[in-house]
């Protein structure tokens, strides 16, 4: 069997995530600890207890999602058993390549909270919006993007999650003008989505120089197993690959169905969520029919999971 471990991305944080697995696993307790001396603040605290709206603040929950993803592969270690690849939903890629020895944990903490600082600020000096859209297939979304965007004002696909679940992500006027057009190309719906801004989009450019200079800082090894990049929905061809994916995927499109469907071309036949919450499970079973996927990210799951795999 070839697992594929996957890695959730921003909106998946919620207050008390992660406190059942520090109080049950020493490996959890001490990855939320390192988070906490390394950031210099206690992330723990806002993760475990909130307050809510801080704890989604961008800056917070991308590092509070990767630090919950690690502690729950800390904990699984080696009883994880042999990767075949792994993969993450844009933040998610930096956990991805912390499973694959690409990074350090702790250079991949600061990175996540340097990336989500970035994005926060872009976002304050352009407004811009994110909305789902339901049932719609790719190229009417793309053709409605571009029809209603203009030199000054765009909206893009961002996010592809799955056949007729695509997210649209830029300035707020293109993407309310996109709405309507959207609905009579076809959508059955059209949902705004509460971000700090539009992320995968190109408003998201300023933040790629800060993003670029702080990961040119960081030590990126080959790594140990095919990361499949968000961007090219492909395997990274080594750390400097991984690098400028990374620098890229800000402004470009999650390819996340894609993706999916690579690492079953690849050979995955079950794929393994690590971190809070589970879309990417709900996802995986409309992008990887009849393939197993589960997600572990609570105490009990992770108690079930060793159960079933150590017996």
């Amino acid at each position: 069997m070839s697992l594929a471990v996957v890695f959730p991305g921003q909106g998946s944080q919620f207050v008390g995530m992660g406190a059942d697995l520090v109080q049950r696993f020493a490996e959890a307790r001490r990855t939320f600890e390192e988070a906490d001396a390394e950031l210099g603040f206690a992330l723990s605290r806002l993760a475990f207890a909130g307050p809510a709206e801080e704890l989604t603040a961008t800056r917070n929950a991308q590092p509070a999602i990767l630090v919950h993803s690690v502690a729950v592969l800390r904990v699984l270690g080696e009883r994880l058993g042999p990767v075949g690849s792994t993969a993450g939903h844009s933040l998610g890629e930096f956990s991805a390549h912390v499973c694959a020895g690409t990074l350090s944990f702790v250079d991949a903490l600061t990175a996540v909270h340097v990336r989500g600082s970035l994005m926060y600020e872009a976002g304050l000096a352009r407004p811009g919006g994110m909305a789902a859209v339901l049932g719609l297939d790719d190229a009417a979304l793309v053709a409605v993007c571009d029809e209603v965007s203009t030199p000054d004002s765009v909206v893009v696909p961002a996010n592809f999650n799955s056949a007729g679940q695509v997210v649209v992500s830029g300035d707020r006027d293109a993407v309310e003008r996109a709405m309507a057009p959207l609905q009579q190309a076809g959508a059955k719906r059209v949902v705004p989505l509460q971000v700090s801004g539009a992320f995968h989009s190109p408003l998201m450019v300023p933040a790629q120089e800060g993003l670029r200079r702080h990961l040119e800082g960081l030590d990126f090894h080959d790594p140990r197993v095919p990361v499949f990049s968000n961007v090219t929905a492909a395997p990274v061809q080594g750390g400097a690959d991984a690098r400028a994916r990374l620098v890229e995927q800000l402004t470009a499109p999650v390819r996340w169905a894609e993706s999916v469907a690579a690492q079953v071309a690849h050979g995955a036949d079950r794929f393994l969520e690590l971190g809070p919450g589970s879309v990417l499970t709900g996802l995986g079973r409309r992008n990887a029919k009849g393939v197993p996927a589960r997600a572990v990210g609570t105490a009990a799951e992770l108690e079930e999971f060793l159960r079933e795999e150590t017996g």
